[in-house]
């Protein structure tokens, strides 16, 4: 029973992110729930760990699509950071804050939810996992640096702070993760793990997605209720962002590439991390961290809603799958 309503949660979160949202403004309006600080970092690893387990590592080192991988990681650390931080300097030109978080929305590309979408839309699975994992690291290990070239000069960046969030919520889990697996694989076997384990820890990662964003809206529900026209206008650059990159991975993809590598360069580059966002805004930047995870749980509606609606118009891009 638990599992399946776990299930259902992470199925359904373009309604669970707005209900957390919701609760977290109710909670931190009429109660002082500042003493939630405390369980960032907890949540933090109950929402990064669980989606370590099941990463596909080894995939990496696989031979051949290395054109659709170059492309989608050109996309991803090239094109569309520049992009986010264009729009955000556009929108939020007297506020570094915004349009930090949404560089931080944009930095993080492919999560598990790549390989799931591409697996929906009937697309190349292998090269969307192995865009997942080359996605994370690359991100986790580029964003520091990113943060402070472009953010640097108006607003400060904490470098080592970053660093030791990167480390904290995604290469601890990370190293947790893998070795999680390799205990169930050796003590159960690869066949049981696959059909009866490996599926149980992807929804649990969902509990500390709506935790950490509850908490996030909670620590910032004065301000957001003060000004609830602020909420409005993070949305805008947060669907022009999402528009252009579907439309430019679309493009990319059914100019040069066959329908499955095209479906996966799509999934691969529009899909943000957007969990280790949040863990990283929350954990690195103190006093602006609140203000930024809103900007991200925003996101969220946004990639979920848009993720699933390119499924049903899959067909009409690129053609129905042989």
């Amino acid at each position: 029973m638990f599992w399946k309503v776990l299930s259902t949660i992470q199925k359904n979160l373009i309604y669970a992110i707005p209900i957390a949202m919701i609760l977290g403004l109710l909670g931190g309006y009429f109660f002082d729930l500042s003493f939630l600080q405390a369980a960032i970092i907890p949540l933090t690893f109950l929402m990064v760990y669980p989606m370590m387990v099941n990463l596909q590592i080894d995939k990496v080192f696989a031979k051949g699509d290395w054109v659709p991988q170059l492309t989608a990681q050109a996309i991803n650390f090239i094109l569309i950071p520049m992009i986010a931080y264009t729009l955000g300097q556009w929108f939020f030109p007297e506020k570094p804050v915004a349009v930090l978080g949404l560089l931080l929305a944009a930095l993080l590309p492919t999560s598990g939810m790549t390989i799931s979408w591409t697996g929906f839309a009937k697309g190349n699975l292998n090269a969307a996992i192995k865009m997942t994992v080359i996605g994370l690291i690359l991100g986790s290990l580029l964003t520091p640096l990113y943060t402070q070239w472009l953010m640097g000069k108006s607003i400060e960046i904490p470098m080592g702070k970053i660093f030791m969030s990167i480390i904290v919520v995604v290469f601890l889990p990370m190293l947790a993760g893998v070795s999680t697996k390799r205990l169930l694989v050796k003590r159960v076997g690869i066949e049981h793990y696959r059909q009866n384990i490996a599926k149980k820890f992807p929804p649990i990662s969902t509990l500390g997605v709506l935790g950490i964003v509850f908490v996030a809206i909670a620590l910032k529900a004065n301000d957001i209720l003060g000004q609830p026209a602020v909420v409005v206008r993070y949305l805008m650059p947060l669907l022009l962002l999402y528009l252009i990159n579907f439309t430019l991975s679309t493009l990319i993809g059914k100019w040069f590439f066959s329908r499955g590598d095209a479906i996966a360069i799509v999934y691969g580059t529009v899909m943000r991390n957007l969990s280790i966002a949040l863990a990283v805004a929350m954990t690195a930047f103190a006093e602006h961290g609140a203000e930024i995870a809103v900007i991200i749980a925003l996101a969220y509606i946004i990639q979920v809603q848009a993720a699933a609606w390119y499924v049903r118009l899959t067909d009409n891009i690129f053609g129905k799958a042989e």
